[in-house]
């Protein structure tokens, strides 16, 4: 059997990490994940994911993700049932998250977050003028790192 999920969005609110009652951490986020298609005369649609993510990769997504940015989450999709507080059945589909991955550079989340470029540079200038060495903006999009010694770590 096969149960594979991927899909990337933005967060629709800030991750609030949550523990059960048995202390394990968990995360519960809904996703806004953009259809890649639009029929003729009509907009683009949009689907709200319920996603689900328990222990540290709870913890890093709490830690590291906030409302409007953009994630990738790996997981698989599962259906639970439960009865609600007025005694009706529901059913609920969620992923639940086996990895989460950074989509965008803090400074690109930022400026999409609130709809512009603060300091006025076009993303490759901003890229050219980095101090840090992070990114550098050459041909192949490679990145030359220094070597500390000739030893291998391993």
């Amino acid at each position: 059997m096969l149960n594979t999920v991927v899909i990337m969005g933005r967060l629709t609110s800030d991750p609030e990490l949550k523990s059960t009652s048995a202390g394990v951490s968990v995360v519960t986020l809904t996703i806004a994940v953009t259809r890649s298609y639009v029929k003729s005369g009509e907009e683009r649609q949009t689907d709200f994911i319920c996603v689900v993510a328990w222990r540290n990769i709870a913890e890093f997504i709490s830690k590291y993700f906030k409302k409007g940015q953009l994630i990738a989450i790996e997981g698989s999709l599962r259906t639970r049932n439960y009865t609600d507080k007025e005694g009706n059945n529901k059913k609920v589909t969620e992923v639940i998250v086996i990895n989460a991955h950074f989509c965008e550079s803090k400074r690109e989340n930022i400026n999409s977050y609130f709809g512009n470029n603060q300091d006025n540079t076009s993303s490759d200038e901003s890229r050219k003028n980095s101090k840090s060495g992070y990114f550098e903006n050459n041909d192949d999009n490679f990145i030359e790192l220094e070597t500390v010694s000739d030893d291998l770590p391993f």
